[in-house]
């Protein structure tokens, strides 16, 4: 297994400069050394700069899932060998999982496809005439699940977004969930979410976090920040293997409708159905996907052991390079809710005057060999708000914008190059 190893040493001028010293190293991704045609038919190092719509796979993550492929079996209901092991590393994944995001001893660890699923999951769950509170910042996965809900309009500033919080939550009688991203998918900016859980619990209210585009980028404890639940995806987080969590507080989920009825999810069958009280299998009807459990689990050993601090640090490095490029190229802006200021993660939206995203995204990729999202990115209404009716002539249905997202696997030089190719595009 190949990695990058964290050196101390200055790197010469126009290179990559690796993190400090920690005596620990960051884990390769596969594909680092994937070629694509540009135009002429030449082949370029692909620069994957769109890690915040899928990251690609850690090196430890795809060997975890190799070394767990030859003894692969079903879970939780064969004696054999090959079942019995399968079913403790599918176990293991869970506890693995719960340790990462600092979970409470007795919180539901419940495995889904991603976190849309994660979310609707908790949505059948809620007790009956649960009221949700949710901004119109919010992906689409966080935004539409509910039956009843209370949306609000974007903050102006993080103090703003817990006032609002407080506002709506005191107005509300019954059941009440706040719903809130810990960063978001289309600025990176960090919403304060330790702030608006004391708030929903003031008021007798659960807290959701969309932590998908924090934990590729950093540590979250759910314990020490009193968050009923949190869902994220493994597809974000370095293993692409098609599974997500859901973790949190097992009361509602062990009185919530099993997510799917079938095998595994039931203790008999008779005239009626007994369904598990334990929330965990009450909600994983059928075979798992046991080999995304533990890759997700697996990319969450391989950050704990890299540590934090090293992976913030490149980060923090690389996103600073890529605002300061892009700043200073004439008619490119900047998406962002709370100002320049306001601490993010590895994410930049931008719009370029005279292009509308897709052919910047098409150009980048054709001519320079740079993957990048473009679009809404399931986020409708915090895109049309950013942007604006007169943003670049665009109307309200077609507002648009760039993406460039970074992670681990990212260097120095697809951050230059991105810069140089928006500002040879926008000067021709």
């Amino acid at each position: 297994m190949s990695t990058l190893t964290i050196f101390s040493s200055t790197p010469a001028a126009g290179t990559t400069a690796p993190p400090a010293a920690t005596g620990r190293t960051i884990p390769a991704v596969l594909g680092a050394d994937l070629e694509v045609p540009v135009k002429g038919g030449r082949l370029v190092g692909y620069a994957n700069l769109d890690y915040a719509a899928s990251a690609p796979c850690l090196e430890p993550v795809s060997a975890a899932v190799a070394a767990a492929l030859p003894a692969y079996s079903s879970v939780h209901r064969g004696a054999g060998y090959a079942s019995q092991l399968t079913t403790a590393r599918y176990e293991q994944a869970r506890h693995t999982v719960r340790a990462f995001v600092g979970a409470r001893p007795d919180d539901a660890v419940i495995f889904t496809r991603n976190t849309t699923d994660a979310t609707n999951l908790l949505a059948g769950c809620l007790p009956a005439g649960t009221t949700t509170v949710v901004f119109d910042t919010e992906h689409h996965a966080s935004l539409l699940p509910w039956q009843r809900s209370v949306r609000l309009a974007p903050p102006a500033f993080p103090g703003e977004a817990v006032r609002a919080a407080d506002e709506a939550l005191a107005g509300i009688d019954g059941p009440k969930l706040l719903v809130v991203t810990a960063a978001s998918n289309v600025t990176g900016e960090l919403w304060p979410i330790a702030a608006l859980a004391h708030i929903a619990h003031r008021h007798g209210a659960r807290i959701l976090v969309d932590a998908a585009q924090l934990v590729p980028h950093r540590r979250l404890n759910l314990t020490a920040l009193d968050l009923d639940y949190v869902a994220f995806s493994g597809h974000k987080l370095y293993a692409p293997f098609g599974a997500g969590v859901l973790v949190g507080r097992r009361d509602w989920l062990a009185d919530g409708e099993p997510y799917l009825k079938g095998g595994g999810a039931v203790r008999s069958v008779g005239e009626s159905a007994e369904w598990h009280d334990d929330p965990e299998p009450r909600h994983e009807a059928g075979t798992p996907n046991v080999l995304g459990a533990i890759a997700l689990a697996a990319a969450c050993d391989a950050l704990t052991a890299t540590g934090w601090t090293a992976l913030v640090r490149e980060e923090e490095r690389l996103i600073a390079r890529l605002r300061s490029g892009l700043a200073s190229i004439d008619g490119v802006r900047e998406l962002s809710l709370w100002g320049d200021d306001h601490p993010r993660v590895g994410i930049v939206s931008f719009t370029a005057a005279g292009y509308s995203a897709r052919e910047v995204a098409e150009v980048l990729s054709s001519e320079y060999g740079i993957g990048v999202r473009d679009g809404k990115f399931c986020a409708h209404p915090f895109v049309r708000h950013l942007l604006g009716t007169a943003d670049g002539g665009c109307e309200d249905d077609t507002a648009s914008a760039v993406r460039a997202s970074i992670g681990i696997g990212s260097t120095q030089e697809h951050v230059d190059r991105l810069i140089e190719a928006v500002r040879d595009l926008v000067t021709r």
